[in-house]
Protein backbone atom coordinates (compact mmCIF):
# COMPACT_ATOMS: atom_id res chain seq x y z
CA UNK A 1 0.00 0.00 0.00
CA UNK A 2 2.94 2.27 0.60
CA UNK A 3 4.42 1.66 -2.63
CA UNK A 4 0.67 2.35 -3.90
CA UNK A 5 0.36 5.84 -2.47
CA UNK A 6 4.02 6.89 -3.06
CA UNK A 7 3.28 6.40 -6.75
CA UNK A 8 0.46 8.35 -6.60
CA UNK A 9 1.79 11.24 -4.49
CA UNK A 10 4.51 11.38 -7.11
CA UNK A 11 2.18 12.15 -9.70
CA UNK A 12 0.47 15.19 -7.52
CA UNK A 13 3.30 17.08 -7.44
CA UNK A 14 4.10 16.52 -10.94
CA UNK A 15 1.01 17.23 -12.67
CA UNK A 16 -0.37 20.29 -12.94
CA UNK A 17 -3.37 21.03 -10.41
CA UNK A 18 -5.85 21.87 -13.76
CA UNK A 19 -5.05 18.72 -15.36
CA UNK A 20 -8.35 16.44 -15.29
CA UNK A 21 -6.04 13.41 -14.54
CA UNK A 22 -4.44 15.53 -11.15
CA UNK A 23 -7.95 16.06 -9.97
CA UNK A 24 -9.12 12.85 -9.89
CA UNK A 25 -5.50 11.35 -9.01
CA UNK A 26 -5.79 14.33 -5.93
CA UNK A 27 -9.33 12.41 -5.40
CA UNK A 28 -8.14 9.10 -5.25
CA UNK A 29 -5.27 9.75 -3.33
CA UNK A 30 -7.56 11.12 -0.45
CA UNK A 31 -9.75 8.03 -0.76
CA UNK A 32 -6.77 5.28 -0.50
CA UNK A 33 -5.24 7.26 2.15
CA UNK A 34 -8.55 6.81 4.25
CA UNK A 35 -8.78 3.57 3.49
CA UNK A 36 -4.89 2.83 4.20
CA UNK A 37 -5.22 4.20 7.81
CA UNK A 38 -8.68 2.32 7.99
CA UNK A 39 -6.79 -0.86 7.61
CA UNK A 40 -4.35 -0.09 9.87
CA UNK A 41 -6.72 0.81 12.65
CA UNK A 42 -8.24 -2.47 12.38
CA UNK A 43 -11.32 -1.18 10.52
CA UNK A 44 -11.59 -4.91 8.30
CA UNK A 45 -11.73 -7.94 9.98
CA UNK A 46 -9.13 -9.33 6.68
CA UNK A 47 -7.02 -7.09 6.77
CA UNK A 48 -4.57 -8.95 4.37
CA UNK A 49 -7.75 -9.50 1.71
CA UNK A 50 -8.71 -5.93 2.01
CA UNK A 51 -5.19 -4.62 1.63
CA UNK A 52 -4.58 -7.04 -1.44
CA UNK A 53 -8.26 -5.68 -2.66
CA UNK A 54 -6.97 -2.36 -2.26
CA UNK A 55 -2.92 -2.38 -4.02
CA UNK A 56 -4.30 -4.54 -6.95
CA UNK A 57 -7.75 -1.92 -7.48
CA UNK A 58 -5.26 0.81 -7.05
CA UNK A 59 -2.30 -0.54 -9.83
CA UNK A 60 -5.05 -0.29 -12.53
CA UNK A 61 -5.61 2.99 -12.36
CA UNK A 62 -1.93 3.48 -12.20
CA UNK A 63 -1.43 0.79 -15.07
CA UNK A 64 -3.60 3.01 -17.18
CA UNK A 65 -1.61 6.26 -16.74
CA UNK A 66 1.49 4.38 -17.78
CA UNK A 67 -0.17 2.75 -20.75
CA UNK A 68 0.99 3.95 -24.19
CA UNK A 69 -2.66 2.95 -24.59
CA UNK A 70 -5.07 3.41 -21.97
CA UNK A 71 -8.31 1.26 -21.89
CA UNK A 72 -11.28 2.78 -23.17
CA UNK A 73 -12.45 3.36 -19.75
CA UNK A 74 -10.24 5.78 -19.12
CA UNK A 75 -9.51 7.51 -22.36
CA UNK A 76 -12.15 9.76 -22.28
CA UNK A 77 -10.41 11.26 -18.93
CA UNK A 78 -7.11 11.59 -20.55
CA UNK A 79 -8.45 13.33 -24.31
CA UNK A 80 -10.62 15.33 -22.17
CA UNK A 81 -8.27 16.09 -19.24
CA UNK A 82 -7.15 20.21 -20.22
CA UNK A 83 -10.26 20.80 -21.98
CA UNK A 84 -11.42 23.95 -21.07
CA UNK A 85 -15.02 23.47 -21.06
CA UNK A 86 -14.83 20.85 -18.44
CA UNK A 87 -15.10 21.39 -15.10
CA UNK A 88 -12.92 20.09 -12.38
CA UNK A 89 -16.27 17.72 -10.56
CA UNK A 90 -16.62 16.02 -14.06
CA UNK A 91 -12.57 15.16 -14.35
CA UNK A 92 -13.10 13.52 -10.42
CA UNK A 93 -16.13 11.59 -11.64
CA UNK A 94 -14.91 10.51 -15.07
CA UNK A 95 -11.95 8.86 -12.94
CA UNK A 96 -14.17 7.37 -10.20
CA UNK A 97 -17.02 6.45 -13.19
CA UNK A 98 -13.70 4.49 -14.63
CA UNK A 99 -12.04 2.76 -11.68
CA UNK A 100 -15.35 1.38 -10.24
CA UNK A 101 -17.16 0.67 -13.29
CA UNK A 102 -14.49 -1.46 -14.63
CA UNK A 103 -11.44 -1.64 -12.60
CA UNK A 104 -13.04 -2.61 -9.28
CA UNK A 105 -14.19 -6.02 -11.52
CA UNK A 106 -11.13 -6.99 -12.61
CA UNK A 107 -9.33 -6.04 -8.99
CA UNK A 108 -11.94 -8.44 -7.29
CA UNK A 109 -11.03 -11.20 -9.92
CA UNK A 110 -7.30 -11.12 -9.59
CA UNK A 111 -7.49 -10.74 -5.72
CA UNK A 112 -9.68 -13.92 -5.70
CA UNK A 113 -7.19 -15.87 -7.94
CA UNK A 114 -4.00 -14.47 -6.06
CA UNK A 115 -5.65 -15.39 -2.56
CA UNK A 116 -7.32 -18.71 -3.92
CA UNK A 117 -10.67 -17.73 -2.59
CA UNK A 118 -14.07 -17.33 -4.02
CA UNK A 119 -15.60 -13.51 -4.25
CA UNK A 120 -18.12 -14.35 -1.19
CA UNK A 121 -15.26 -14.31 0.89
CA UNK A 122 -14.13 -10.90 -0.03
CA UNK A 123 -17.67 -9.23 0.29
CA UNK A 124 -17.06 -8.01 3.60
CA UNK A 125 -14.30 -5.83 2.23
CA UNK A 126 -15.63 -4.89 -0.99
CA UNK A 127 -18.93 -3.61 1.00
CA UNK A 128 -16.30 -1.74 3.20
CA UNK A 129 -14.14 0.00 0.40
CA UNK A 130 -17.54 0.88 -1.43
CA UNK A 131 -19.06 2.36 2.10
CA UNK A 132 -15.21 4.74 2.19
CA UNK A 133 -16.24 5.56 -1.29
CA UNK A 134 -19.70 6.56 -0.57
CA UNK A 135 -18.26 8.80 2.65
CA UNK A 136 -16.36 10.81 0.39
CA UNK A 137 -18.96 11.43 -2.47
CA UNK A 138 -20.54 13.70 -1.12
CA UNK A 139 -17.23 15.68 0.09
CA UNK A 140 -15.88 15.42 -3.20
CA UNK A 141 -19.32 17.24 -4.70
CA UNK A 142 -19.25 19.66 -2.21
CA UNK A 143 -15.32 21.03 -2.87
CA UNK A 144 -15.41 21.04 -6.81
CA UNK A 145 -18.95 22.08 -7.50
CA UNK A 146 -18.93 25.37 -9.05
CA UNK A 147 -19.93 28.50 -6.75
CA UNK A 148 -23.20 30.25 -7.24
CA UNK A 149 -21.39 32.74 -9.34
CA UNK A 150 -20.88 30.37 -12.11
CA UNK A 151 -24.40 29.17 -12.06
CA UNK A 152 -24.59 29.65 -15.86
CA UNK A 153 -22.40 26.38 -15.95
CA UNK A 154 -23.56 24.91 -12.88
CA UNK A 155 -27.18 24.50 -14.11
CA UNK A 156 -26.39 22.44 -16.61
CA UNK A 157 -23.63 20.10 -15.01
CA UNK A 158 -26.32 19.76 -11.90
CA UNK A 159 -28.11 17.89 -14.46
CA UNK A 160 -25.29 16.20 -16.41
CA UNK A 161 -23.83 14.77 -13.38
CA UNK A 162 -27.42 13.99 -11.43
CA UNK A 163 -27.21 11.14 -13.77
CA UNK A 164 -24.91 8.85 -12.37
CA UNK A 165 -24.50 6.90 -8.64
CA UNK A 166 -21.66 5.51 -7.20
CA UNK A 167 -24.06 3.09 -5.57
CA UNK A 168 -24.87 2.25 -8.54
CA UNK A 169 -21.77 1.90 -10.03
CA UNK A 170 -20.57 -0.34 -6.96
CA UNK A 171 -24.00 -2.68 -7.18
CA UNK A 172 -22.58 -2.98 -10.85
CA UNK A 173 -19.05 -3.69 -10.38
CA UNK A 174 -19.76 -6.43 -7.69
CA UNK A 175 -21.99 -8.06 -10.19
CA UNK A 176 -19.49 -7.68 -12.83
CA UNK A 177 -16.99 -9.54 -10.76
CA UNK A 178 -19.00 -12.31 -10.01
CA UNK A 179 -19.99 -12.89 -13.53
CA UNK A 180 -15.96 -12.47 -14.59
CA UNK A 181 -15.68 -14.85 -11.88
CA UNK A 182 -18.14 -17.22 -13.15
CA UNK A 183 -16.69 -17.30 -16.72
CA UNK A 184 -12.96 -17.96 -15.50
CA UNK A 185 -13.24 -21.08 -17.40
CA UNK A 186 -13.98 -20.07 -20.69
CA UNK A 187 -11.18 -17.06 -21.23
CA UNK A 188 -12.58 -16.05 -24.93
CA UNK A 189 -15.98 -15.13 -23.12
CA UNK A 190 -14.64 -13.46 -19.59
CA UNK A 191 -12.64 -11.30 -22.29
CA UNK A 192 -15.52 -10.23 -24.75
CA UNK A 193 -17.53 -9.42 -21.55
CA UNK A 194 -14.64 -7.56 -19.88
CA UNK A 195 -14.01 -5.72 -23.49
CA UNK A 196 -17.84 -5.15 -23.34
CA UNK A 197 -17.94 -3.93 -19.68
CA UNK A 198 -14.73 -1.39 -20.60
CA UNK A 199 -16.11 -0.07 -23.61
CA UNK A 200 -19.97 0.66 -21.76
CA UNK A 201 -18.25 2.01 -18.71
CA UNK A 202 -15.90 4.26 -21.23
CA UNK A 203 -18.85 5.61 -23.39
CA UNK A 204 -20.19 6.68 -19.05
CA UNK A 205 -17.34 8.67 -18.79
CA UNK A 206 -17.49 10.30 -22.03
CA UNK A 207 -20.63 11.77 -21.71
CA UNK A 208 -19.86 12.62 -17.50
CA UNK A 209 -17.25 14.99 -19.66
CA UNK A 210 -19.82 16.82 -21.94
CA UNK A 211 -18.24 20.18 -21.98
CA UNK A 212 -20.93 22.62 -20.03
CA UNK A 213 -19.26 25.64 -20.47
CA UNK A 214 -22.07 27.67 -22.38
CA UNK A 215 -22.06 30.93 -24.43
CA UNK A 216 -24.41 33.62 -22.94
CA UNK A 217 -28.27 33.42 -23.03
CA UNK A 218 -29.19 35.14 -26.44
CA UNK A 219 -31.31 38.50 -25.97
CA UNK A 220 -34.72 36.88 -27.88
CA UNK A 221 -36.13 34.21 -25.89
CA UNK A 222 -38.16 31.24 -27.51
CA UNK A 223 -41.70 31.26 -25.89
CA UNK A 224 -40.39 33.02 -22.50
CA UNK A 225 -37.48 30.13 -21.76
CA UNK A 226 -34.18 31.66 -23.08
CA UNK A 227 -31.97 29.83 -25.69
CA UNK A 228 -28.48 28.83 -24.32
CA UNK A 229 -25.34 28.90 -26.82
CA UNK A 230 -23.90 25.63 -28.04
CA UNK A 231 -21.35 23.67 -25.71
CA UNK A 232 -17.89 23.91 -26.68
CA UNK A 233 -16.90 20.73 -28.41
CA UNK A 234 -13.28 19.15 -28.21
Amino acid sequence: MEAVLARMRALDERLPPQDGVAVFNRVYLTVTEALHRRIEHGGFPAPRRAQALSVRFAERYLAAVDADRAPACWRPLFQYRRHPGVRPLQHALAGINAHIGHDLAVAVVSTCRALDCEPGALEADFDRVGDTLVALEEHIREDLMPGPDLLEIADPLTHLLGSWSLERARAGAWASARLLWTLRRSPELAEEFRESLDAGVGLVGRCLLTPVACAPVRDTPVRGTPVRGAPVRA
